[in-house]
């Protein structure tokens, strides 16, 4: 059952407890259930991450494949692996229990921002972090090929495994980036005109960070990942260009009734 508020709208403190812990057992149920679905797609997964290894022993002859350093390595990664997924699989969870207790604390202004940034950052993430997925194999091709023909990639699994997730996150958050943009917009903090006066600084970082994660060789590589996030850095410049616009129009208006108001007596 929610907990009662007052009459005034508002929880006291043993209130607020007894729905954090409410919230934080349903998500944290939905993260147990979504890691034991994790554990079973964990073989699936470690093929899918081996991949990429495979095709560098094919294509090199050389010898290629994941090591693990210790007698639990395996299951320890296996572990990691599932609780992984298991938390992809479960955020549509985790995430309404933190949206549901932090909306009753929030004005309705607020609540619209918080709306709109939740449901556009994360299709955006998600579309990132597939766009890394597709990268991993050129990255891992590239970085291995600086070892000489007469050395094999021994690779520690672990240190493979995160390497993946920080590119595939890293990739992730840079299609989020604009969001951000629009959302200190929104909040009065960031200007369009600052977005627009830092375009050549942005395209800049974008490149830079297209040419770290993709082969130099790749160009097409490089431009498949630049070319949607400098769309989506002017599509952010737009959105707020149009709600600056707006603003200053609505603060027009309310100047010119006030002028256009006789005075009262």
């Amino acid at each position: 059952m929610p907990a009662r508020a007052s009459r005034d709208g508002r929880m006291s403190l043993t209130e607020h407890v007894a729905e954090f812990r409410r919230r934080l057992f349903r998500a944290a149920l939905g993260l147990l259930i979504g890691s034991v679905i994790g554990f079973v797609l964990a073989g699936t997964a470690m093929d899918a991450l081996r991949g990429p290894i495979t095709a560098v022993a094919r294509q090199t002859g050389r010898a290629a494949m994941l090591n693990y350093d210790s007698i639990t390595g395996a299951f320890d990664l296996k572990m990691q692996v599932a609780m992984t997924i298991g938390a992809v699989i479960s955020s549509p969870v985790w995430l309404y229990e933190i949206w549901a207790y932090l909306v009753p604390a929030l004005t309705r202004k607020e609540r619209t921002y918080a709306f709109g940034f939740f449901f556009t950052a994360v299709p955006l993430f998600l579309v990132g972090g597939f766009v890394g997925w597709l990268l991993v194999p050129h990255i891992v091709s590239l970085l291995t090929s600086f070892a000489s023909t007469q050395d094999s990639a021994i690779i520690a699994a672990k240190a493979y495994v995160d390497f993946v997730a920080k590119l595939v996150l890293a990739v992730g958050v840079a299609f989020v980036l604009p969001v951000f943009l629009v959302l200190l917009n929104f909040t009065g903090v960031l200007p369009a005109r600052s977005i627009i006066g830092s375009w050549r600084t942005a395209l800049i970082l974008i490149a830079l960070f297209t040419a770290i994660a993709t082969p130099a060789a790749d160009v097409l590589a490089m431009f498949l990942l630049a070319i949607p996030m400098m769309a989506l850095y002017f599509a952010a410049f737009s959105v707020a260009w149009l709600h600056d616009k707006r603003v200053i129009a609505a603060i027009d208006s309310i100047q010119r009734r006030g002028i256009a108001r006789p005075p009262s007596p």
